[in-house]
């Protein structure tokens, strides 16, 4: 199983790991913490040598309730930093968190190779053509609503089957506009409770049927924390176990805050050969 990344092969039949940079204020882990480029090319440089395949750029916050902010906002906040760590990390594979496809467009162009959207083109009406024409790897994620009105949208008569049509549908019109390589992710803690996301991690495996690769990001999440009595920054054990239950429910791409720990992971869970 590959991707084609910048004209590159990416073999994802084993898994690879995706590390989070976000340049928002608000995220709920690390927000604000890489304010300027000395911090974010040492983040960078660090997830980088600790084995990440791509980093994740996300300039708009998309927790529970967030501010919602205007394009020019995010292009402000993404697109230099996309610049520099071209220019700084040649080979660097830049995946865009991003709904918006004028945001897509222009990252692309500035060197990204991947546009990870957290809408799957439900937010923005040109988001899949736009992809089709540019010719790089998709991550769809399922979602309701917006980040500011997700929260009150869990209602669901059957989750798991609701989110499954949901795909099938979107990747129907991916394919429609010729994107050759969609990832989907079902959105752990997108209009889902806590107990609807450790039902959606349990059959995990059930989305395998759309034979496409399957994105997680359950990194330091409120399902892990809240479950626990702790927070965000006590998260890590509970990643790395979940982590390991979304890899043997067939993931192919580990989306995280510390990617040493993932990688580690990976290559055990591998070992078992399941």
């Amino acid at each position: 199983m590959t991707i084609n990344c910048k004209g590159s092969l990416i073999d994802i039949s084993t898994p690879k790991v995706m590390g989070i940079l976000n340049l928002t204020p608000d995220s709920f882990y690390d927000g604000g913490k890489y304010k300027d480029e000395k911090g974010v090319l040492v983040q960078v440089e660090k997830m980088l040598t600790e084995g990440a395949t791509f980093i994740d750029i996300g300039a708009y916050s998309s927790r529970p309730g967030a501010d919602h902010i205007s394009e020019e906002e995010e292009k402000k906040r993404l697109l230099p930093i996309i610049k520099l760590l071209c220019s700084e990390f040649p080979e660097i594979l830049i995946s865009i968190d991003t709904f918006r496809s004028t945001i897509a467009k222009e990252g692309i162009t500035c060197g990204a190779a991947m546009i990870n959207d957290i809408s799957a083109g439900m937010l923005d009406d040109e988001m899949i053509a736009t992809i089709g024409k540019l010719q790089v790897p998709y991550v769809m994620m399922h979602m309701k609503g917006t980040p500011q009105t997700m929260k009150d949208l869990n209602q669901y008569e059957d989750m798991v089957r609701e989110i499954q049509f949901y795909f099938s549908e979107r990747i129907a019109v991916a394919r429609h506009y010729g994107i050759n390589d969609v990832i989907i992710d079902p959105g752990f803690g997108f209009a889902k409770s806590i107990k609807q996301n450790f039902e959606l991690l349990q059959k995990l495996e059930l989305f395998k049927f759309q034979n496409v690769p399957i994105l997680a990001g359950v990194s330091r999440k409120s399902m892990i924390y809240k479950t626990l009595g702790t927070t965000a920054k006590e998260a890590l054990n509970g990643t790395t176990v979940l982590n390991t239950v979304a890899l043997q429910n067939g993931v192919s791409i580990l989306r995280v805050h510390d990617v040493k720990e993932a990688v580690e992971c990976i290559k055990l869970v591998e070992e078992l050969g399941l």
